[in-house]
C-alpha cells in the first residue's frame, strides 16, 4: 500500500488546470518521466485503478486525498470524447505495436468501469450530484461502446478493437472484465477459437504470431466473470500448465517475440485477479461493502480464500455449493465478525461489514 500511495502521488503532480496528458511513466524515483507514445489512455488507467484501490482500502482519509485525482482523470477523458461518445487516445498500452486507431476499445472500457467505482466513491464522500453525473455518463458510454465497437468479425458477434482494424484481437475480452456481457457468446467463441487461442494463450491479433500475457490473463478473468466456470478452468489449466511446467517459468510473460519472453510483474499480479475478480466475482461496492458473484467450475464444490485484504481488513471467504445448485458464502474478519448469505448460480451476494 505504501508503494501504491507513492505511485499515485507521483502521477498526481501532473494533473493541472490545463488538462495536459499525464506521462506514461514516472521514473528515476520521481525525478524524470517517459512519455514516448503520447496519450495511451493513461488518465483512464489511473481513474480505473485508483478508484478500485481506494474502495478496497476502506480508508476514508485516503479517498479524500485521491478522489480529486480520479475526478481530474475522468474530466480529462470527458474532454477527449468523440462525437460518437467514445474516448479518443493517441495509442494504448501496446504503444502503437498494433493498430489502435483514433479511439480504442480498452480506453473506453476502462472509463466505463472507472465511472462505477467513482460513483460509489462520490456517494461515500457525500457528493450525490457527482455520483448521479457519473452514473448517467456510464449509461451513455455503455451504449456508445456498443454502437462504435460492436460488430461481426469472421462470423463472430464481437467487438472490433478500433474502427481502423477489422481483424480479431485479443483485447476484445475487455468488455467482459467490465461486466459488459451483451456479446459474451461471440466474444468467448472468438477468443478461444484457433484463430486466437494457442498453447501460449492468446495471440494479439489473428494471423500474427505475437502474444502478450496481459491480454490472456484479462481474458481468463473475463470468461469466469461471464459465468463460464468450466470453460474458464479448462483454459486456465492449459495456460497455467504451460507457464509452470513449460520452457519459461514460473511467471507471466510480458511479450513474445519482443523481449524474448521476459517477465513483467504486473502480468503476474493480474493472474491473481483471474481468481479474485473472475472466479469469485469479488468487487467493492463501498468502503465497507462488496459483492461476491461465484463462477465455480462444476468439478469444484467449494473454495476458500484466506487473508484477503478488502474493506480495510483481512478476510476469510468460504464459498460452498448447496444442494439447491447455488452457493452458501461465509465471510469472517480478523476480529471474528462473521457474515453469511446465499446466492443462486450466476447471481451475486452483497455483503456489508461493520465499520
Amino acid at each position: 500500500m505504501e508503494s501504491v500511495k507513492n505511485c499515485l502521488r507521483l502521477f498526481k503532480r501532473f494533473m493541472g488546470p490545463e488538462y495536459e496528458p499525464i506521462p506514461s511513466s514516472v521514473i528515476a524515483e520521481g525525478d524524470s518521466i517517459w512519455e514516448g507514445k503520447g496519450d495511451r489512455g493513461d488518465a483512464a488507467m489511473y481513474a480505473y485503478g485508483t478508484s478500485r484501490v481506494l474502495l478496497t482500502s476502506g480508508d476514508r482519509q485516503l479517498c479524500e486525498e485521491f478522489f480529486p485525482a480520479v475526478e481530474w482523470c475522468l474530466q480529462y477523458c470527458r474532454r477527449k470524447l468523440l462525437p460518437e461518445g467514445v474516448i479518443a487516445s493517441d495509442s494504448d498500452e501496446l504503444e502503437g505495436r498494433f493498430p489502435a486507431g483514433e479511439a480504442n476499445l480498452a480506453t473506453s472500457c476502462l472509463v466505463y468501469d472507472a465511472l462505477y467505482s467513482a460513483a460509489v466513491l462520490a456517494k461515500e464522500l457525500g457528493k450525490e450530484e457527482k455520483q448521479a453525473e457519473y452514473l448517467e455518463w456510464r449509461s451513455q458510454l455503455e451504449q456508445a461502446i456498443e454502437n462504435y465497437f460492436g460488430c461481426e468479425i469472421d462470423g463472430y458477434e464481437t467487438y472490433r478493437y478500433c474502427r481502423e482494424n477489422e481483424k480479431l484481437r485479443s483485447w476484445m475480452c475487455i468488455p467482459l472484465v467490465m461486466d459488459l456481457f451483451s456479446r459474451k457468446k461471440g466474444v468467448l467463441d472468438a477468443l478461444f477459437s484457433p484463430k486466437l487461442w494457442t498453447e501460449n494463450g492468446l495471440l494479439t491479433m489473428e494471423g500474427d504470431h505475437t502474444f502478450w500475457d496481459r491480454s490472456t490473463v484479462y481474458a481468463l478473468r473475463g470468461v469466469f466473470a461471464a459465468g463460464e466456470g468450466d470453460r474458464g478452468l479448462t483454459c486456465l489449466k492449459s495456460y497455467s500448465g504451460e507457464r509452470l511446467l513449460g520452457e519459461h517459468v514460473p511467471y507471466a510473460v510480458e511479450a513474445w517475440p519482443e523481449g524474448d519472453q521476459r517477465h513483467l510483474s504486473a502480468e503476474s499480479a493480474l493472474y491473481c485477479r483471474i481468481c479474485l475478480e473472475g472466479l469469485l466475482g469479488i468487487r467493492p461496492t463501498g468502503l465497507h461493502s462488496f459483492r461476491i458473484r461465484p463462477a465455480l467450475p462444476a468439478e469444484w464444490d467449494q473454495v476458500t480464500v484466506r487473508k484477503l485484504f478488502l474493506s480495510g481488513t483481512y478476510l476469510l471467504i468460504q464459498i460452498k455449493r448447496t444442494d439447491a445448485g447455488g452457493y452458501h458464502i461465509t465471510v469472517r474478519t480478523e476480529s471474528g465478525e462473521e457474515k453469511n448469505g446465499s446466492c443462486a448460480e450466476g447471481e451475486e451476494l452483497l455483503l456489508a461489514m461493520d465499520r
